[in-house]
């Protein structure tokens, strides 16, 4: 319990499910073969980690910014810079990542100074009108960030494939540069889940939340709201940067496409909201079920389409060629059956 800052499921059926995620991520390279499963559960570590963040501003300050993609994209584009112009070496990726963690905190703070006073929807087209200017920024500056192509990159030895930690296998498996490289996405994304599950349940959480719940009597009970919803918003801003850093360097490229995509956005707030706002928890639930539907949704409708040969019909509804129309379903019915999301249902049935 001091481990989860003594915010714990309350659910045996949620504190189930977040044991089979963490112990079945955390076990992805020993039981599963091939690069598709490994990089489904690297993806899904980011999105929670990128999930969690965002709820620091959507579930427990009532923040609806649509710029966190930016500084998602300003941590890919760190790491992805140092390692293009100053060579393959930790050096270059701490270098990266600590001037796009500056860069976004500076951004995250003018932003939150700026905006922060207007009402709701207003701070939200200025902070939509804000990524789109970055992401055409990030597409136009091609000497700098590969324009519509992005980079690629070499990473350090040690994430190598061809690199072996052991001459023989651990438990089966080869430790070589790739699986180091996944338990380093795997361990940064649950580092910054933890500091942000200990940041919500601080007394620094609860005023946001009072914030979240009536700004006029927590300011008047003394509290600068401007300050702490742009205190919140760097905080969040920093840890979707890491995230940003950490799909980089997993997947040894990051284009305008990868990190600062609009579509991002509404996936983020998808998994936020089908997981429950308010509750960190539902960034691991939410993005778990949002990645592997995106990854295995198809393929489970290929099987079926094969299945349901010779019946009238049904191939048709099932083919693989539909499946973004079976996920937007699936999603509608999860937001209708589980309106607080599925971790406040969970808990609600406790």
């Amino acid at each position: 319990m001091r481990l989860l800052s003594s915010d714990g499921p309350r659910s045996r059926a949620l504190a189930a499910l977040l044991v089979v995620i963490v112990l079945g991520l955390a076990a992805t390279p020993f039981l599963f073969g091939g690069s598709q499963p490994l990089g489904t559960a690297a993806k899904i570590c980011v999105f929670i980690a990128l999930a969690a963040s965002y709820d620091v501003l959507l579930g427990y300050t009532g923040i609806v910014s649509f710029a966190h993609t930016m500084f998602f994209g300003i941590g890919g584009y760190g790491v992805a810079i140092a390692l293009d112009r100053l060579g393959p070496t930790w050096t270059s990726v701490g270098l990266g990542l600590l001037g796009a963690l500056a860069l976004s905190a500076a951004l995250a703070a003018a932003i939150g100074l700026l905006s922060l006073r207007v009402r709701a929807i207003f701070f939200s087209m200025i902070t939509l009108a804000v990524a789109s200017a970055a992401a055409v920024l990030a597409s136009q500056m091609s000497t700098i960030t590969g324009g519509e192509d992005g980079l690629s990159f070499q990473l350090p030895h040690q994430l190598r494939p061809a690199f072996r930690l052991f001459a023989e296998p651990v438990l089966g498996l080869s430790i070589n540069g790739r699986v180091l490289a996944y338990f380093l996405v795997f361990f940064a994304a649950l580092a910054v889940f933890l500091v942000l599950l200990r940041i919500v349940n601080s007394p620094f959480g609860r005023v946001l939340q009072a914030i979240r719940e009536n700004e006029f009597r927590a300011e008047a009970l003394g509290y600068r709201v401007v300050a702490y919803r742009t205190a919140a918003s760097v905080i969040a801003a920093l840890a979707a940067t890491i995230a940003g850093g950490l799909l980089a360097l997993w997947l040894r490229y990051n284009g305008p496409d990868t990190t600062l995509s609009f579509s991002i956005m509404i996936d983020i707030l998808l998994m936020v909201v089908i997981g429950g706002m308010g509750t960190l928890y539902g960034a691991v639930i939410g993005a778990t079920l949002f990645v592997l539907a995106q990854s295995y949704l198809q393929v489970l409708m290929g099987w079926a389409n094969t299945a349901l040969t010779g019946v009238p019909v049904l191939p048709d509804l099932v083919h693989p060629d539909r499946w973004l129309l079976w996920l937007g379903a699936l999603f509608i019915i999860s937001v209708y059956a589980f309106p607080g999301g599925i971790v406040g249902h969970l808990r609600r049935r406790h």
